[in-house]
């Protein structure tokens, strides 16, 4: 089956002023608001794991194999995170936890989710405990990346969020400010694309689904300019779907082979010999 992007998602247009834009007709003109509006759409999902992929990366019959394997890998990688995950939440709600326990929790989330707590040393157990907690509650996403091979696009970065703690995140070249030459520089000089080739788990331990607006950084949407009618516009564009749209999900990224990833931007990209 397929689902429409709502209507109910759609951005006012603003005119290079800064004003409401009006079209010919006098009205107010709404735009769909970016790719990051689906987040609604795959919160209607009743589904324990979803497969997200970008429409334009088409593979060709010969490389299908390849793809189907590593489709399977970072799906056994999201499962074997959410029964460590599962297990410390329902061992954190019986309350019977040692204190060797927390520090294993602790170093989970720092050595397989790839989060950089705040310093936990000066924390009682009882205080930790809610912030390991807080961490392990949320969404989780298996994201597949590939090498860099100079596609245009976002990448694997880590980025520092409101709380202190460092979580991985994938960013586009709108999120980072290229005019700065350090920030530039390591946009540039990323070892990894991604490619759009995530498996999400939507349930917690309990199996009961996640709220996945409540997991959207709202201060991640963006302005682009566009036109209508032979006149220039600002769009406003909600959270990229797998950048703020999923900024508080818990994270991991799995290298898979570049031959998963063809995409076809433009006609041209046909004449590949990777579509041959």
């Amino acid at each position: 089956s397929f689902s429409v992007q709502k209507p109910s998602t759609d951005t006012v247009a603003a005119d290079m002023e800064n004003n409401p834009f009006r079209d010919k007709n006098d009205k107010l003109l709404f735009r769909p608001g970016g790719h990051g509006a689906l987040i609604e759409n795959l919160n209607d999902i009743d589904a324990d794991v979803v497969f997200v992929k970008n429409i334009d990366n088409v593979v060709p019959d010969s490389f299908k194999c390849s793809t189907v394997i590593f489709k399977k890998v970072i799906a056994g990688v999201l499962v074997t995170l959410q029964e460590r995950i599962f297990n410390y939440l329902n061992l954190i709600e019986t309350g019977k936890y040692s204190h060797d326990q927390v520090e294993e929790m602790i170093h989970f989330l720092q050595d397989d989710l790839c989060i950089k707590n705040p310093d936990t040393k000066l924390l009682e157990d009882a205080e930790l405990i809610l912030y390991i907690k807080s961490k392990l509650l949320r969404p989780l996403r298996v994201c597949g990346m590939v090498k860099n091979v100079g596609e245009p696009g976002g990448g694997p970065f880590l980025a520092q969020n409101p709380d202190g703690t460092v979580s991985p995140q994938i960013l586009e070249s709108s999120q980072i400010d290229l005019k700065d030459p350090a920030k530039k520089a390591m946009f540039e000089q990323g070892t990894h694309f991604n490619p759009v080739d995530l498996v999400c788990a939507l349930k917690n331990h309990k199996g009961e689904k996640y709220n996945l607006p409540d997991y959207v950084d709202k201060n991640t949407g963006f302005i682009s300019y566009k036109s209508k009618d032979g006149r220039d516009l600002k769009a406003l564009e909600l959270p990229g779907l797998w950048n703020g749209a999923m900024s508080d999900w818990n994270t991991v990224f799995v290298e898979v082979p570049i031959e998963t990833f063809n995409p076809v931007k433009t006609v041209n990209d046909l004449l590949r010999s990777e579509h041959q």
